[in-house]
């Protein structure tokens, strides 16, 4: 305030000391963070040149070009007030006021002058609307009081997602995309990169907090990322907080990948305490547009910032700017209030006895030249700047043009008042290309689009460091990892999981409230990975493949022909058929001689027929199973037995029958002819046969794989055994009846035990009979003690084959080798005796025990022979 006739009666400082003003129609309000945040107590720390004089002499530089432009806001001129923010919302806050300060009605009445005089107040800037702030949380501290007078807000930086709250922040517009979307970017980013267990760090306040809440609730709606630790950086942090915060991330070393949602001073803070932690190469870094490619958090920690994947709004470089702040010197930029600081710091000189850093340093000489004397880089944030200034002057074109159509300059419409919601309205509908070529739009919300640049921290061979871009994102991520460089040098991904992938053939048995956390666990046995986190059993006739991923059919097995459990059966069948067929030869060969007459031709040629049968059996047994296989196996398995044992159990019965009659008459028993002895073996063997073709009836015959019989503990030992639907009950039913018959004739052998001189092969066959008996008493336990076996077909075939040849063999052996042998090799034996009558030799042979007692005067074959011959002759 001043006091009439101009004498100076209120003690205050300059009124723009600390603050820039263009003179203009229409006052724009500027909010950048020129310094930093200052120490304890202090509001402001050092300068920021980048952030801070980059970006407030862009929002002038556009106001020049805007100004200049004839065809934007012709013949009205902006201007602008521009704050310091210094990088803390509370401060910024109180530097807002002075936005709203025409808009508030002061009361003068209780000041006066030292003369009496009432204050004359000097007449505020009327702000019609704000370029601002750079941090989220500046700029909603700044939000709540701007919407409240209606001022439009249009931010170049800040990317909080509470921002897009329309209720909340109506007011409140940004040309950069929201958070949500630079969240949902650094989400994809991690996807790509396989990494399912990662940690995030956030600067206390709305922009870190608001990222890292976006990042976690991604997380959660999308799966298959955990977040480890969630850090939070304080507002004042205390020494050796920043160790802290590495020690604690250290706690889950697997989870290498740092989601950093936090500001400049704070990235360079914890990368310094990650390097003197000799930490360097652990982290992998992910920045968001806070780090971007900004130089400064990386400068003398190259190292432990390498790799280090970053986020940017997809951005180009104002070569027009460049042009224009090169061109700045101290003669020519008078109006930036901090631009003598700001020369100092570039040039790292002094000006003057007044300048701003302390030391023996060299004078400026006020000559230097941007570019040239001190490295340059255009900020990254410059186009959002000039696309914001630009913004609400397309705005206000379009208001202008509404109101004051054909009206050169402000019509009275607006320059009494501009209202600030009809403002946001033509705020909300601009579209036009921004400074770098790209659109600039808002959506209802007042976000921007979501276009980004993906960059990586990179070393090269020359020890150069840089930022490379490797990628981008608009609303997909599109990411050359071919071009990404790692600290070690490998080209693959390194890793950031909290389990490593299970192998094929495990499944995850996931950690309670941890999802991406798991212990592997093998399917055992016949199961096999159905999916991820379970195992299914195969089906009964499967196994597991080699990598327990799916199921494959258990191989079919059968009795090979060249496996040793055939050979060792075929040899003997086939010594045995050779045998038997020798024999039935030299019987047909010498069929009218005595001896085969005496042995009974045509029973004889039915023992040899079933004795031949048992051999063949062999080959049916091993053969491989078809239907016919199975048929003819289950005709012939007990077939055999069954000739061979009615005959023999006919012929005893014939011998017990004769002699048993002897004893009461002479007198010849019923039915023991040739033909009479046929008819009766026929229908013992008919009953074998009756019973073979019910079975067929009752279970056709069909073939089966048995996944039982081989089924081991190990699958890959595991086989199917191809074999005939014959179980052990149908197998021993089928021999159960040439059993009985064995043991019938078993019983008649020891019956006939007793006739004298052995008449008519009683003790041959006896000891025959006694012989088979003791092999399927083996057989039996051999049989069906190896049941449970994983060779039960090899161990049962074999057996049951050898166990027919053996008694095959036994019968063929004593009751026909002896005999062929005489007829062979002792002819003259093969003679025929005298014959008597039936009554004579039977009278003899019953007389023979008691003669035998005085010690007999004839040959003991003499009776013998005289007997076979007369009952074939009796017979005839």
């Amino acid at each position: 305030c001043v006091c009439g006739g101009g004498r100076t009666g209120c003690n205050a400082a300059p009124e723009y000391a600390h603050s820039i003003r263009l003179d203009g129609d229409i006052i724009l309000g500027g909010l950048f963070p020129v310094h930093s945040r200052g120490d304890r107590g202090t509001p402001c720390g050092e300068l920021k040149k980048e952030k801070g004089i980059h970006r407030l002499e862009a929002m002038m530089f556009a106001i020049d070009l805007i100004n200049k432009d004839p065809e934007l806001l012709p013949n009205i001129t902006l201007g602008a007030r521009i704050l310091d923010t210094c990088s803390r919302d509370t401060y910024a806050l109180e530097q807002s006021l002075t936005f709203v300060q025409a808009l508030i009605e002061r009361d003068g009445s209780d000041v006066r002058c030292a003369n009496g005089d009432p204050p004359i107040f000097t007449k505020p800037d009327k702000i019609v609307g704000v370029i601002g702030a750079a941090a989220s949380s500046v700029s909603i501290m700044v939000a709540n009081i701007l919407r409240l007078f209606k001022i439009p807000q249009i931010s170049y930086a800040s990317t909080a997602p509470e921002l897009s709250d329309n209720t909340r922040y109506d007011f409140f517009s940004r040309v950069v995309p929201p958070d949500s979307y630079q969240a949902q970017a650094m989400m994809d980013i991690v996807t790509a990169m396989e990494w399912n267990y990662v940690s995030t760090l956030a600067s206390e306040g709305n922009y870190g907090e608001s990222g890292v809440e976006a990042f976690i609730q991604i997380s959660r709606e999308t799966g298959g990322v955990c977040i480890a630790q969630s850090l939070k950086i304080p507002r004042e942090p205390r020494p050796g907080e920043f160790d802290k915060i590495i020690r604690r991330l250290l706690e889950t070393s697997n989870a290498r990948a740092i989601i950093m949602f936090a500001n400049e001073d704070d990235i360079r803070r914890v990368l310094d305490a990650a390097k003197r932690n000799n930490q360097t190469g652990h982290f992998l870094w992910v920045g968001s547009d806070s780090w971007g490619s900004k130089i400064s958090p990386v400068i003398g920690q190259e190292r432990v910032a390498e790799g280090a994947i970053t986020i940017l709004p997809k951005r180009a470089s104002v070569d027009a700017f460049d042009r224009y702040f090169r061109s700045r010197s101290l003669s020519n930029n008078r109006r930036n209030v901090w631009f003598a600081e700001f020369w100092e710091e570039n040039f790292n000189c002094k000006l003057g006895m007044h300048g701003k850093r302390p030391g023996s340093l060299k004078k400026c000489t006020g000559l230097e030249k941007v570019g040239r004397d001190s490295s340059y880089e255009q900020e990254g944030k410059v186009q959002f700047v000039m696309d914001a200034v630009y913004a609400m002057a397309h705005a206000l074109h379009r208001m202008h043009r509404e109101l004051c159509y054909g009206y050169p300059g402000l019509c009275p419409r607006m320059a009494n008042n501009i209202d600030g919601k009809e403002l946001l309205g033509h705020i909300r509908a601009v579209s036009f290309n921004g400074s770098a070529g790209t659109p600039v739009v808002f959506n209802e919300n007042g976000d921007a689009p979501g276009r980004y640049d993906i960059f990586q921290y990179q070393i090269t061979n020359r020890s150069t460091a840089e930022y490379r871009v490797i990628g981008s994102w608009t609303n997909k991520l599109h990411l050359k990892v071919e071009a990404m460089r790692w600290r070690t040098g490998d080209p693959s991904l390194p890793a950031s999981v909290c389990s490593i992938p299970c192998r094929a053939g495990e499944r995850k048995k996931v950690v309670k409230g941890v999802p991406c956390c798991w212990h592997c666990e093998r399917c055992e046995g016949y199961h096999y990975q159905a999916s991820e986190f379970t195992c299914e059993l195969c089906p009964y006739e499967m196994r597991p493949d080699v990598n327990r991923t799916g199921c494959v059919p258990i191989p079919i097995i059968k009795l090979e022909w060249h496996s040793p459990w055939a050979i060792v059966p075929v040899f003997i069948s086939m010594l045995g058929i050779i045998a038997t067929s020798f024999v039935i030869v030299t019987f047909v060969r010498y069929n009218d001689t005595p001896i085969v007459r005496a042995s009974g031709r045509e029973m004889s040629y039915v023992l040899l027929t079933g004795i031949f049968l048992c051999y063949a059996i062999t080959f049916l047994m091993i053969a491989t199973p078809d239907v016919g296989v199975c048929s003819f196996r289950r005709i012939f398995l007990g077939l055999g037995m069954c000739f061979s044992y009615a005959a023999l159990l006919t012929k005893t019965n014939r011998i017990h029958r004769i002699f048993e009659q002897g004893k009461k008459s002479v007198t010849a028993p019923r039915f023991i002819s040739p033909a009479s002895q046929l008819v009766i073996t026929f229908s013992l063997i008919s009953v074998q046969l009756l019973g073979v073709f019910v079975w067929f009836a009752v279970d056709p015959p069909h073939t089966v794989v048995d996944y039982g019989e081989q089924r081991t503990q190990d699958p890959t030992s595991a086989r199917g055994v191809l074999k005939c639907d014959i179980s052990d009950l149908s197998l021993i039913c089928s021999l159960g009846y040439s059993i009985l018959l064995m043991v019938t004739c078993t019983v008649y052998a020891i019956k006939t035990r007793g006739v004298p001189e052995t008449f008519n092969e009683a003790k041959p066959i006896g000891f025959t009979m006694y012989t088979t008996c003791i092999i399927w008493l083996a057989f039996i336990p051999i049989f069906f003690g190896t049941s449970q076996s994983a060779e039960r077909m090899y161990i049962q075939t074999t057996t049951l084959t050898i166990s027919l040849s053996l008694s095959a063999s036994v019968s063929l052996g004593m009751l026909y080798m002896p005999k062929v042998y005489i007829i062979l090799f002792h002819p003259e034996q093969n003679v025929p005796k005298r014959k008597r009558s039936f009554k004579a030799i039977v009278t003899a042979a019953t007389m023979s025990g008691k003669l035998t007692q005085k010690g007999g005067d004839r040959p003991n074959g003499e009776v013998k022979t005289e007997l076979c011959e007369s009952m074939e002759t009796n017979s005839e």
